[in-house]
């Protein structure tokens, strides 16, 4: 289901709450299980067609407003994007060229003619792509069609990083001590970092989305951040400028959405904590922040309505800052956009933001002011990736989801998505899968429901990154909210490994295991419910079993009544019962009372079940003793020795290769670099020898676990 918001479905709460004050309509909707509300002002005429130039969910996002306010809609949608879900969700298609970016959603060109033949008097660019191109903006007003967004003067000076700091710092925002102008070579960068004093942060002047950033703590970093951030800089952005600033380390980021309008009106709408990030690019945020006092909320929240009326900004943008252990906070910078994770604001103060874009650039005034906007309970969001968790926190994946199943049965959840079951996830775009959100009335409310949520979502085909994603939410650090910006590295120095099973935790995967082997057996034996043949007087109601798990064994002994498995093990007696539905991708059970949704990812006849429990997936056999005695006289496959060689981590495109064979390479030299979503990753030698053949060349499109390089 593709970019779920939930809706009023009484007319009647809709009249009732159209002209109530924000306040009371958030309390209106909070009693239909909705957290923000879509309400049409009658009175106020918009746009009658809206062309979305943008893809995936935060397509079908923007769609879904639309709809509600009675406004028609078109999609763009490159080739090999013809089939998807904000495409079948459009009133109009209009394919604008083929799957590189470049060629289709960069494509301005094919853009405006889209815009022309169909009509659209309005476009939203949504986030990503064309949403922060001056260019873009400024071909759309010349010809008379509105742009759901800032005008060209404030995209330019918030767009580009040298200029909006000089901006902020003239209007008393700020900002972090850093080289004020453009680094133009290797050896610039060199000297200024020197300057500064490292750390230091290089990153694109016109980039965002955690492209073009490199952090650097030696000359040698420096020079490698300068080459690869001007590369992807290039690549994402097409403008190549680089700024240099000081690093602030183990930082919080803390931004404060704005909206203001044509009329000088600007408001903050409160907090996003987005502190948990990979590679400069967030993977959890929440509303409010658990750090945050009234005054520097309000002191944040007023610098940055400075900033917007200093460029006399109109329409939802984001001030940026970074936080320190003392509550200091500098400008990092300005999105002018609508935020990936603008869900979390929408859900704490009941404002549709897109509702609100379209307002403003149809030129009608803010409805609120700032006493107006309230924080009511607590929001959470995690970005599901179709990403490897176990490659640095998240390396992309690719493939055909299979299974797909949101768990939109849950209360206060909410899915954007952009992707169905079928869809495929291709090396062309970002490997988002949804944004994943909860609500609760408070922190620990909205918590536990994305333990739920995550447990109870379905998502097969494609590797994915829910097993981090709860190891983050249930970690003790998260919850407490001791956190930062390098909290991954922090918690999982050498990597992120899934859940760590304690001796209870193994215990209940065990005995998990083997009830669900019993009860496959069992089905295994009816037909509509009978016996096949009747092997016995009686039915068999205990099984000695044998349960491997992480190349150990573990005697079982598993009785049976009814639904419910009595199962000895580890010297401990677990009772399971379920519904033992083996069809469903589901498996709801209780083990010792305790409620736990598990997925049973594969099974086989031969005993092999791979399960996902608490959000990581564990492989177990499941054989009798028999069975287990004589397997261990089975020979074992021997791993492959990847000292000599080198394989492609992710699908991607071969941007550079830096060695021939014949070559002699040290430990840790690069030898050649893969681009996978427009981030570029350095592939390096794992020990000092001499390049025996090459398999890739640049230019050329890489599967994960394909051999690039060979050594002697």
């Amino acid at each position: 289901m593709a970019a779920h918001i939930s809706t009023l479905s009484l007319p009647r709460l809709l009249v009732a709450a159209k002209n109530a004050s924000l306040h009371a309509r958030w309390q209106a909707v909070a009693h239909s299980a909705v957290r923000y509300s879509t309400v049409p002002v009658p009175q106020e005429k918009t746009f009658d067609k809206i062309l979305i130039a943008n893809r995936g969910e935060i397509a079908c996002r923007v769609m879904k407003t639309c709809r509600m306010m009675g406004i028609q809609t078109v999609a763009v949608h490159s080739d090999v994007d013809a089939s998807a879900v904000h495409v079948k969700m459009a009133d109009q298609a209009v394919c604008v060229g083929p799957a590189p970016t470049n060629q289709s959603y960069l494509n301005m060109d094919a853009i405006m003619e889209a815009v022309r033949s169909t009509g659209a008097q309005a476009v939203h660019p949504g986030y990503g792509f064309l949403s922060e191109n001056k260019e873009f903006a400024r071909r759309l007003a010349a010809e008379g069609v509105a742009f759901i967004g800032p005008d060209t003067h404030a995209i330019q000076a918030m767009g580009d990083k040298i200029e909006s700091k000089l901006i902020a710092k003239a209007a008393q925002v700020n900002t972090i001590p850093g080289f004020d102008g453009v680094v133009e070579t290797v050896e610039d960068a060199v000297r200024i970092a020197l300057d500064i004093g490292y750390p230091v942060m290089i990153k694109a002047s016109a980039g965002g989305g955690g492209k073009g950033m490199r952090i650097a703590w030696n000359e040698e970093e420096t020079r490698d951040g300068f080459r690869f951030s001007t590369q992807e800089a290039a690549s994402s952005f097409g403008d190549s400028r680089l700024l240099i600033e000081k690093f602030i380390d183990n930082p919080r980021h803390i931004e404060i959405q704005v909206l203001a309008d044509k009329h000088g009106n600007a408001l903050w709408l409160n907090e996003r904590e987005c502190s948990i990030q990979r590679r400069n690019q967030k993977v959890v945020e929440e509303a409010p922040s658990t750090f945050l006092d009234a005054d520097t909320r309000r002191a944040m929240g007023e610098q940055a309505v400075q900033l917007a009326q200093a460029v006399q900004y109109s329409s939802a943008g984001t001030v940026e800052f970074l936080v320190d252990s003392h509550k200091n906070f500098y400008f990092l910078e300005m999105n002018t956009r609508l935020q990936v994770e603008h869900p979390i604001t929408e859900l704490i103060t009941g404002l549709d933001l897109v509702q609100q874009m379209i307002r403003v650039a149809k030129g009608y005034p803010l409805l609120h002011k700032q006493e107006d906007i309230p924080i009511n309970g607590w929001a959470i969001e995690s970005r599901v990736y179709a990403e490897d968790p176990y490659k640095s926190f998240g390396l992309p994946s690719i493939g055909r989801l299979s299974q797909y199943q949101e768990p939109l049965n849950l209360s206060n959840v909410r899915v954007d998505s952009g992707i169905s079951e079928g869809s495929d996830i291709s090396i062309y775009y970002d490997p988002m899968i949804s944004k994943l959100v909860t609500y609760g009335a408070t922190r620990a409310e909205a918590l536990s429901k994305m333990e739920d949520a995550l447990d109870n979502y379905v998502i097969r085909g494609v590797t994915h990154n829910i097993p981090l994603l709860r190891e983050i939410i249930t970690h003790p650090r998260f919850i407490s909210g001791d956190i930062s910006t390098n909290f991954l590295p922090e918690v999982y120095p050498d990597g992120f490994n899934g859940h760590q099973l304690t001796a209870g935790g193994q215990r209940e995967l065990l005995a998990s295991a083997a009830a669900l082997h019993v009860s496959a057996q069992l089905r295994s034996q009816t037909f509509l419910g009978t016996l096949r043949v009747s092997a016995s007087s009686q039915e068999r109601r205990r099984w000695d079993l044998c349960v491997e798990l992480g190349g150990e064994r573990h005697p079982v002994v598993v009785s049976r009544t009814g639904q419910t498995y009595t199962v000895e093990v580890g010297g401990e007696s677990l009772v399971v019962s379920g519904e033992w539905d083996l069809a469903s991708p589901l498996l709801p059970l209780k083990i010792n009372n305790t409620p736990r949704m598990l997925q049973c990812l594969s099974r086989t006849a031969s005993g092999d079940i791979c399960l996902q429990y608490l959000g990581t997936s564990f492989k177990v056999r499941v054989l009798s003793p028999l069975a287990a005695e004589l397997s261990s006289f089975m020979p074992e496959k021997v791993p492959e020795d990847t000292s000599s060689i080198l394989r492609s981590p992710m699908p991607g495109s071969v941007v550079a290769v830096s060695v021939k064979p014949g070559d002699t390479v040290a430990e840790g030299q690069e030898i050649c670099v893969i681009e996978a979503m427009k981030m570029q990753n350095s592939m390096t030698a794992a020990k000092t020898g001499k390049v025996k053949s090459v398999h890739c060349k640049a230019g050329e499109t890489v599967g994960e676990g394909d051999l690039l390089v060979e050594l002697e």
